[in-house]
């Protein structure tokens, strides 16, 4: 792996790091898992077609700015790609971001999450408590970068600090919910993370993909987290 800690340098990466031994997760039911993720997706635009415009619009009249943001994240067994969402933070985010590593609510450069963000915006401040901001994602679904359960992609600076352990998260396509959300989402210190991740690999089934889908609108209404 080349240097990413900058996060805005492209991984070289084109299958799995060299030196990891990445749990098995494959076979006739993972393949059934892309193709209902494909799918779902494509019904799920379709009904928030409406709903997406409403807040392109939005997003566009709140704050300067794109209304979408694009990041390189890390996928599976560290592929990069191009993930999608509504921007909630001011357009200068990623300039000031250094300027705010001493109120990171995590005490590791793994997780960079403040519980008041000044970046965000008083209409992103919405979008994130009701998860909205992530609808794009489900482009990222269409395209087989992410799945609609799975862990959540990483940055590249974050995997530049991950050890052998952690990179085990990078088995399983990243999703848009998974255990790390109906658990508490930004709450949970990085080392929880991993651990809710590597035990949804562990246990994974098309039927806890459906469980963790039927829990994630209770955990999206109870708001624990999601910061």
């Amino acid at each position: 792996m080349r240097d990413v800690a900058n996060g805005d340098v492209e991984l070289t990466l084109a299958g799995p790091v060299e030196g990891v031994q990445y749990r098995e997760l494959g076979g006739a039911a993972y393949f059934v898992k892309g193709a209902f993720d494909r799918l779902a997706a494509a019904l799920i635009l379709l009904v928030l077609a409406i709903p997406m415009t409403i807040i392109t619009i939005a997003v566009k009249l709140s704050s300067p700015g794109p209304v979408l943001v694009r990041q390189i994240r890390v996928g599976r067994f560290g592929r990069p790609f191009t993930f999608y969402k509504f921007r909630s933070m001011r357009n200068d985010a990623e300039q000031i971001r250094d300027e705010l590593e001493l109120d990171n609510n995590h005490d590791t450069p793994l997780i960079f999450k403040i519980r008041r963000d000044p970046r965000i915006t008083r209409f992103g401040g919405l979008l994130r408590r009701t998860s909205l901001d992530e609808l794009p994602n489900l482009f990222n679904v269409l395209r087989g970068e992410m799945s609609l359960v799975g862990p959540r992609p990483p940055l590249p600076r974050e995997v530049a600090h991950y050890n052998p352990h952690h990179m085990q998260r990078l088995a399983a396509t990243p999703g848009i919910t998974g255990l790390w959300q109906i658990r508490g989402r930004s709450e949970l210190e990085f080392d929880e993370m991993v651990a809710l991740d590597l035990e949804y690999i562990d246990r994974w089934s098309l039927w806890l993909d459906l469980a963790i889908l039927l829990q994630t609108p209770f955990a999206v209404a109870n708001g624990r987290g999601a910061w």
